[in-house]
């Protein structure tokens, strides 16, 4: 399985396809009723408002979740080959992604989190390409305004404005009209709905603006959710060695981009302390530049056995944790 998503073959985008349908199946058959957290916001609650009202069977929105994951999927290993953050094109970061999204059951269904990760996947896409941007301003005041959507559907989201001046600082030369314009765009989203209360004669600024408390994330409360962590930082520790280690034969693009993916990492980290709760479900985040890592993890060893007992591993246990567990 490695040595196929290992090369560059334009049938693999179907293979991975099936992979995930393989992995998330009984996702699909065995929905579970729309997620609703506290950290829910205005965006969201809205959407979720007009699903009751459309009255949507459960497993088709089972079918619009795997199919955010399976774009992010794609999304993901567009961004690892244009930007040849591997020395070979590969579809080993999709593959990734679509297997460690299966190691914790509800990041398989619809909710927040999966809508913000579909949100920030655009952004670190469109980032990567302000290095070489033509139109840099429109550029950076689109991800500010995704930046500024995503905090309406998550309040937690509201940290990841913390990537835009570092990614401006990793992509872009210093400019201090780009970075007021990126803080623009983040407030576009905010005016436009600002306007909402003043023509329903309820002005209540306090449901736009986001809440978050700092709080510890939850711990292991459980085996299963143990392992799961450990298959999550094993090739993490593994892909990370590897890239460092290859790290001064990258060009200066190239490097650029595994910034932008540290950086995302650690914030997404951060997030996590955000109204920490109970779950796990905001720990998504974390696993866009996971499964980058975990992609280095399983191409760059010499020696192929170690990869393939990785990833069947975790193959095996994503599947107990999908049809057993979850």
């Amino acid at each position: 399985m490695i040595g196929i998503f290992r090369q560059k073959n334009p049938g693999n985008g179907l293979l991975i396809l099936v992979y995930g349908l393989v992995l998330k199946l009984n996702y699909l058959i065995q929905p579970r009723p729309l997620l609703r957290q506290a950290e829910d916001h205005y965006l969201y609650v809205l959407l979720l408002k007009g699903l009751e009202i459309m009255q949507l069977p459960l497993f088709v929105l089972g079918i619009i979740s795997f199919l955010l994951l399976f774009i992010q999927a794609m999304v993901i290993n567009k961004i690892c080959i244009d930007q040849k953050m591997l020395p070979k094109p590969t579809y080993l970061p999709g593959m990734a992604y679509m297997l460690i999204t299966s190691l914790y059951a509800d990041w398989n269904y619809f909710s927040a989190p999966l809508i913000v990760n579909t949100l920030l996947l655009v952004i670190v896409y469109r980032a990567t390409l302000l290095y070489n941007s033509q139109k840099p301003l429109a550029d950076i005041f689109n991800i500010g305004a995704l930046m500024g959507l995503a905090t309406l559907v998550y309040q937690p989201a509201i940290v990841f404005v913390l990537l835009l001046p570092v990614m401006l600082f990793i992509m872009r030369p210093f400019r201090i009209r780009e970075w007021l314009l990126a803080l623009l765009g983040v407030t576009a989203p905010y005016y436009f709905l600002a306007l909402e209360p003043l023509f329903t004669n309820r002005w209540a600024w306090r449901h736009l603006a986001p809440s978050v408390s700092i709080d510890l994330p939850a711990m292991p409360s459980s085996l299963p959710i143990a392992i799961s962590i450990l298959l999550l930082l094993a090739p993490f520790i593994i892909g990370g060695y590897f890239v460092q280690r290859h790290m001064s034969k990258m060009l200066i693009q190239i490097r650029k981009a595994w910034s932008l993916i540290l950086t995302l990492l650690v914030i997404s980290l951060l997030i996590t302390l955000a109204n920490g709760g109970s779950n796990y479900l905001n720990w998504i985040f974390c696993l866009i530049p996971l499964s980058v890592f975990h992609a280095a993890a399983y191409f760059y060893p010499a020696n192929q056995k170690f990869p393939l007992v990785l990833h069947w591993i975790s193959f095996a246990y994503a599947l107990l944790v999908g049809y057993w567990l979850g």
